[in-house]
């Protein structure tokens, strides 16, 4: 089976070093670019069409990584674009996923939690790091949110890119229930995807 193609992009040579070898002990991932700016990703991205782009945020030496993946989803480029960074407040995550991020995974990660981010990523499965979406489950458990208690559950594993069989798994329910709920909370953020449900909620979060 070929690996998953990855495209590094951190303007700091260690930390594209290190998270590297990190991923070369995976038989099924396999660097294949890197970049220190945003300019240099878009061009990796044209000459290298990984399966998923590892990006950071800030990035002092030209286009921020908020801007290149603009860029990227602009150009139609179909790379899954996992955030790497050490930023976790509620304005980054909600920059990065309405800009097209796929997922958004802190540095200080565990290495399995890194692996399997890259691998969901590389799926479609919308993927967070543990403690970004463990902060948004508490925030979507306010009493006053429009969202049930169920649907606020629902979306705290959703946002771990977890599959409608899956989510039906851990709540014991089928997968047409998993669909109806889905559904309602689509309609009650005004969205039609799970990334942009994700951006939504925390959006209003940091509204109040």
């Amino acid at each position: 089976m070929k690996p998953i193609s990855v495209l590094l992009v951190d303007d700091h040579l260690v930390v594209r070093s290190g998270l590297k070898a990190l991923l070369g002990t995976q038989p099924d991932i396999a660097v294949v670019a890197e970049a220190a700016s945003g300019e240099e990703a878009l061009a990796a991205a044209q000459q290298h069409p990984a399966d998923v782009v590892m990006m950071d945020l800030a990035m002092g030496n030209g286009m921020d990584g908020i801007e290149a993946i603009k860029r990227l989803r602009q150009a139609n480029n179909r790379q899954a674009v996992l955030v790497f960074t050490t930023y976790d407040s509620d304005a980054d995550i909600v920059r990065a996923v309405d800009a097209g991020a796929m997922g958004y995974v802190l540095k200080d990660a565990a290495p399995d939690e890194i692996f399997a981010a890259v691998r969901g990523a590389a799926q479609g499965k919308s993927v967070m790091s543990a403690p970004v979406a463990s902060k948004l489950f508490q925030q979507l458990r306010n009493p006053d949110e429009v969202l049930t208690p169920r649907e606020a559950e629902l979306l705290s594993l959703l946002i771990q890119g977890l599959s409608n069989r899956e989510l039906g798994k851990r709540l014991f329910i089928s997968e047409a229930t998993v669909k109806t709920h889905l559904a309602h909370i689509y309609a009650k953020l005004g969205v039609e995807t799970r990334a942009a449900a994700i951006a939504v909620a925390i959006r209003r979060e940091g509204m109040r």
